[in-house]
């Protein structure tokens, strides 16, 4: 299985016949170091820079044991690699040597690279799909308001400094995928950059000495995401109920939302659930309708919350709502954390107010155990007791890398761990109320397979609008590179959040949002930041005939979804796919970032610029004989480019011909 091959001064180390680790004097494996982090925090956005204290290359080397299984390599006076097979993966640790100090925080790893490998991955990525030819850090952070150069990132970063750039993201993670079929995967806290602009290697950059270095090495891309996927986990199980129907974004009290409600249904809309982000209450900022962090029902908007519920699940509809782990100074969950000192505390010693949007909170420190108990009775008495059937887990990207927590532990090396304990408390609240096959509970920030304690995540905050940066284009790559690293239940608020300047939500952009939105996982509608200057779901009777059409489309996918869900669970695939996870070999998928398989047999590639009513669409399997079954049509076309009509309601979609489901998908696409 293990290949170590050396000379004096070089050596190769090989994996079922992969070269990973190339060494030489000249161009070492390995780099030590030490440094200081500077980090400058604005709104949930970094700006990071380093400070290099000491740096020193390994070069002279000793092998140690040199076996099928076990390879152990030393850099005399530096430090000890040991690579180990265990269940069909290679495990690269690492040592002080015997004879060295093991106070290095800085490591540099260089990977074997092929000139015309692909590589994908580093977590859920917005702008870019492939990264080869691109340096990337990882760090959870905002993803940041228009993401690119153009006025909308400027005006965001005069205003807050919250323009982000194309790599930041709420849900990083070291580890990624090759075309070439072996993917790595790296154990640690700290930040990380992965560069792989080389075309004979990969540099991979870490803040601390990782844990451990996964490889897996498979003969075709699916094998390996299975055997990877069977490493980092699946998702927790979503309750049935989820995706028998949409989820309707209400806000504005218990009158509004009956109201709405019975709307929707004399359209012909039969929702599965109302989503109610402001069920504890609402303030108005500059930014716009923002929600009060103490989570208590407020009494005023939902005077009678737990009979509303109650009469909604009467009518087979959930009722969900929202938390995240900020508490408001205002509010009387703070008064009541901060007296037991569960708050995240500052380099004083008092508790950390981080500024958010236009106002600050403070942090629930999710490293001590008496603040998670608390936190957990809080979920448990103020929302779970009230029958609530899930909600938004909302942010976790703000930890502060200067605060002091209760742990001992750093800012600086928790805050990427704190999305991980965020999702851990929810799916602890959920087990311990003996509700996990009841409850949907959904996050948008992570890190190192924190999708194991959620059973669903969605797309973040993008901007109501068709920005190829920070638009409805955007949940595309994210939903993609996001399965790669194992999320099977991925989503995004139908017609975006971020209302900014003139970018506002159209009756165009909803209807395309909601088109994309009936090919994923879960349909979920948000009335956006700004509500009264976005087009709603019952902005007009024709807009809701529409949208009632797509939610009766997306209803009768549910079989083909279970079945998606079910081999997701049991190979790791994801629902929302690559294509070149099934079509090897075709250069031109991995130039595309806008279609997508949805399971084997779907092909979607939604219309993301306005005023378009065709779409030029790339059909995989050229030189396999593939051809495609255009949904709405009944035509079917050949591999390769092919351009078709795209008018509203009828977004670009086929299914593989030859597919055991195109009886099912014949009958979807004819009821209604």
């Amino acid at each position: 299985m293990i290949r170590l091959q050396w000379g004096e001064e070089d050596f190769a180390l090989y994996y079922k016949q992969r070269c990973l680790l190339q060494h030489s004097h000249g161009r070492p494996a390995l780099v030590l170091g030490q440094g200081e982090g500077l980090y400058r925090m604005s709104h949930g956005h970094f700006r990071i820079r380093q400070r290099i204290i000491r740096r020193q290359a390994c070069r002279g080397f000793r092998v140690l044991a040199s076996e099928p299984r076990k390879a152990v390599l030393e850099f005399p006076g530096l430090m000890r690699l040991c690579f180990a097979v265990r269940e069909e993966r290679l495990e690269l640790t690492f040592a002080a040597a015997a004879d060295g100090a093991a106070d290095w925080n800085r490591l540099w790893l260089r990977l074997n690279a092929d000139p015309g490998e692909h590589i994908y991955g580093c977590g859920e990525q917005f702008s870019a799909l492939n990264l080869r030819g691109r340096r990337v850090p990882l760090w959870v952070q905002e993803q940041g308001v228009g993401r690119g150069r153009d006025l909308i990132t400027l005006v965001a970063n005069l205003q807050s400094g919250s323009g982000g750039s194309w790599h930041s993201t709420y849900f990083p993670q070291a580890g990624f995928v090759s075309s070439a079929d072996w993917s790595c995967d790296c154990e640690l806290a700290a930040y990380a950059e992965f560069d792989f602009r080389s075309s004979k290697a990969h540099l991979l950059q870490f803040w601390q000495v990782p844990e451990r270095v996964v490889f897996h090495v498979e003969d075709s891309l699916p094998a390996l995401i299975e055997r990877r996927g069977a490493w980092l986990g699946t998702q927790s199980v979503q309750p049935d109920w989820a995706d028998r129907g949409i989820w309707l974004g209400l806000q504005g009290g218990s009158q509004v939302v009956r109201a709405k409600l019975e709307r929707a249904r004399r359209a012909g809309i039969r929702p599965a659930a109302v989503w109610v982000q402001d069920w504890e209450g609402r303030r108005l900022t500059a930014f716009g309708s923002q929600l009060m962090w103490d989570w208590r029902y407020d009494k005023e908007l939902y005077p009678d919350l737990p009979e509303l519920i109650a009469e909604l699940k009467e009518q087979d509809v959930r009722f969900l709502g929202y938390i995240n782990p900020g508490l408001a100074p205002e509010g009387q969950l703070y008064r009541e954390a901060s007296r037991l000192g569960h708050c995240v505390k500052n380099p004083g010693g008092e508790d950390y107010l981080v500024p958010i949007t236009q106002f600050r909170a403070a942090l629930v420190d999710l490293s001590s155990p008496r603040a998670r108990t608390w936190y957990k009775t809080v979920i448990k008495e103020n929302m779970l007791a009230l029958g609530m059937a899930g909600w938004m887990a909302d942010y976790g990207e703000y930890l502060p890398p200067d605060a002091r927590l209760a742990s001992g532990m750093s800012g600086e090396q928790a805050h990427n761990l704190y999305p991980l304990w965020w999702a851990q408390v929810n799916q602890e609240a959920v087990g311990e109320a003996g509700l996990e096959e009841e409850i949907m509970y959904f996050l948008r920030a992570g890190w190192d397979r924190a999708h194991r304690f959620a059973p669903g995540h969605w797309a973040g905050d993008q901007l109501a609008g068709w920005s190829r940066s920070d638009g409805l284009a955007t949940v595309i790559p994210a939903g993609i590179s996001l399965g790669l690293g194992g999320v099977g239940s991925f989503h995004s608020d139908v017609g975006g959040f971020t209302t900014l300047a003139w970018v506002r939500r159209s009756r165009e952009l909803l209807l395309r949002w909601a088109e994309m939105a009936t090919f994923m996982p879960i349909m979920r509608f948000h009335e956006g930041s700004r509500p009264w200057a976005n087009r709603q779901f019952d902005a007009d009777e024709d807009i809701l005939l529409r949208l009632a059409r797509l939610a009766g489309l997306y209803a009768r996918l549910k079989p083909y979804r279970d079945r998606l869900f079910a081999e997701y669970r049991l190979t790791g695939l994801p629902l929302i796919r690559h294509c070149a996870l099934h079509y090897p070999g075709d250069e031109v998928l991995h130039r595309l970032r806008y279609q997508y398989l949805y399971g084997p047999d779907l092909l979607v590639a939604p219309v993301i610029s306005p005023r378009r009513r065709t779409r030029r669409v790339y059909l995989p399997g050229r030189g396999t004989g593939q051809h495609w079954v255009h949904l709405w049509s009944g035509r079917s076309f050949g591999a390769g480019w092919q351009r078709v009509e795209a008018p509203l309601g009828r977004p670009p979609v086929f299914y593989r011909a030859g597919s055991g489901n195109a009886d099912f998908f014949r009958a979807v696409a004819g009821g209604g």
